[in-house]
């Protein structure tokens, strides 16, 4: 039984204490995944002070944390893309040698690691406050409006006091606990959470040979299960690096459990030193990454499956004879959890229907991923992101960025993307440091000097 069954929990009561403020800052971005990341830089460059909060040991959250090294592949050669930090993020990883070319598209693959390095050295640059290792407890609350939060880290518990607070903890953490109306989908129908792995000691060219030999395609996605996608059509004949026939056959050996037939995926990127990176092939279907059990459950049972699909890729993958395990990302992959009630809350037609909004802090491209939909922007279509998906109601001071802003199914299914996440955070950001500087609150603030801004850093708007 869970350790978190409401039927069967017991209560204590924790004494009140005094706790420290150990900082005080005008912005405070909580979690620095690309979109905290381009939070913080939009504040920071904005000319406010800047805080960024993180519960692990490096900046970079999805890419770094995860190891999700495809930032925008999907990315094609009519794609209309966003303009802003998410794009000068991957221009600066690939001048510094943390990138290398992207398998699918026309972008660049992330090395997760030397990423760390050029996330600090961002963060550094801009003047930026970090403070790493601290897990964010509870919001400090006046009423309801948001003047700071509680930590929890080595040093016991801490208060950071801000001006402004932006959520970008992807699960909406902050703002659920500072009693901001929120959603989260049904555990049966939340997107798979997954293990990114990377393998070492590949042959480049045999497995090339193989791939070339008999090029999966988009289409190849359908027919098993949970891969059956709706497409536009202009999808289904284009290249993806996606294996399934390794694992197929595994099966039918009895080398991995039949239950495990739905195991497939894409590969980043293969290496001239034998390493084939960013394998996303584990898909834990009805966990919820909300619960501290689930994850516990998936950390086990993901490495548990990658290692029988590294078996698999060993015997039924030329190539992958001699190939072993580089590393597991130091946490799952979630791809859906909570998303706040907004006031204004994205729609399929709005991402689908290429949306134009008065209030755009930028744009992305038609690319939906998520809930048995895919299609690629090879067309040059793309939608505005408003500034009201990023205002959750209930609360004051508080702003969110990356995948938990406000929308539907389909709608997160486009904006969960990494670089979609920049487009909100850079917007969270800039519109928390323009409301300090106007002294207007974020609920209010004239969304036309945000833009201006915006415009200012470089971003695309229309």
């Amino acid at each position: 039984m869970s350790s978190a069954d409401p039927a069967t929990i017991r209560h204590i009561t924790e004494p009140a204490r005094a706790i420290d403020v150990v900082h005080e800052t005008d912005v405070l971005v909580v979690g620095s995944g690309p979109g905290g990341l381009g939070a913080a830089l939009g504040a920071a460059r904005a000319g406010v002070q800047t805080t960024l909060l993180e519960r692990f040991g490096c900046f970079g959250g999805n890419i770094t944390a995860v190891g999700v090294e495809s930032f925008a592949w999907y990315r094609h050669e009519n794609t209309v893309d966003s303009v802003g930090i998410g794009s000068e993020i991957e221009a600066r990883a690939r001048a510094e040698g943390a990138t290398s070319d992207e398998s699918q598209s026309m972008s660049q693959a992330f090395d997760a690691e030397r990423f760390k390095v050029v996330a600090d050295k961002l963060v550094e640059e801009a003047g930026i406050h970090p403070m790493l290792h601290r897990t964010f407890v509870a919001p400090i609350m006046e009423g309801d409006t948001i003047r700071g939060v509680i930590v929890e880290s080595k040093a016991g518990r801490e208060a950071i006091l801000a001006r402004r607070v932006i959520d970008a903890t992807g699960d909406a953490d902050v703002a659920v606990r500072a009693g901001a109306p929120c959603r989260k989908t049904a555990r049966e129908k939340m997107l798979s959470v997954s293990v990114a792995f990377s393998m070492t000691g590949v042959n480049k060219r045999r497995f090339m040979e193989t791939i070339k030999a008999d090029a999966p395609k988009y289409r190849d996605w359908a027919g098993n299960f949970e891969w059956d996608i709706e497409t536009s059509g202009k999808e289904d004949e284009m290249f993806s690096p996606f294996l399934r026939k390794p694992f197929k056959k595994a099966v039918e050996a009895g080398l991995i459990p039949g239950n495990l037939i739905t195991m497939a995926g894409t590969y980043g990127t293969v290496h001239d030193n034998g390493d084939l990176t960013y394998l996303n092939l584990i898909h834990l279907g009805e966990f919820d990454g909300t619960s501290p059990d689930d994850l516990t459950r998936g950390e086990i049972e993901g490495r548990k499956q990658a290692m029988y699909a590294i078996e698999a890729l060993r015997r039924f993958m030329p190539g992958c004879e001699d190939a072993t395990l580089r590393n597991f990302g130091m946490t799952l992959g979630i791809r859906d959890t909570r998303k706040i009630d907004a006031a204004y809350n994205l729609t399929a037609d709005d991402v689908r229907e290429q949306a134009r909004f008065e209030d755009s802090i930028g744009i992305f491209p038609e690319f939906i991923d998520g809930y048995g939909v895919l299609i690629l922007p090879t067309t040059g279509r793309y939608f505005h992101v408003p500034y009201r998906s990023l205002v959750p109601k209930g609360v004051e001071g508080l702003l969110v960025a990356g995948r938990s802003i406000g929308g539907d199914e389909i709608s997160h299914a486009a904006v969960r993307s990494m670089m979609c996440c920049t487009v909100s955070g850079q917007g969270a950001g800039v519109a928390a440091a323009v409301s300090i500087r106007q002294d207007e609150a974020v609920s209010r603030i004239d969304v036309s000097k945000v833009r201006t801004e915006l415009a200012r850093q470089g971003v695309r708007l229309d």
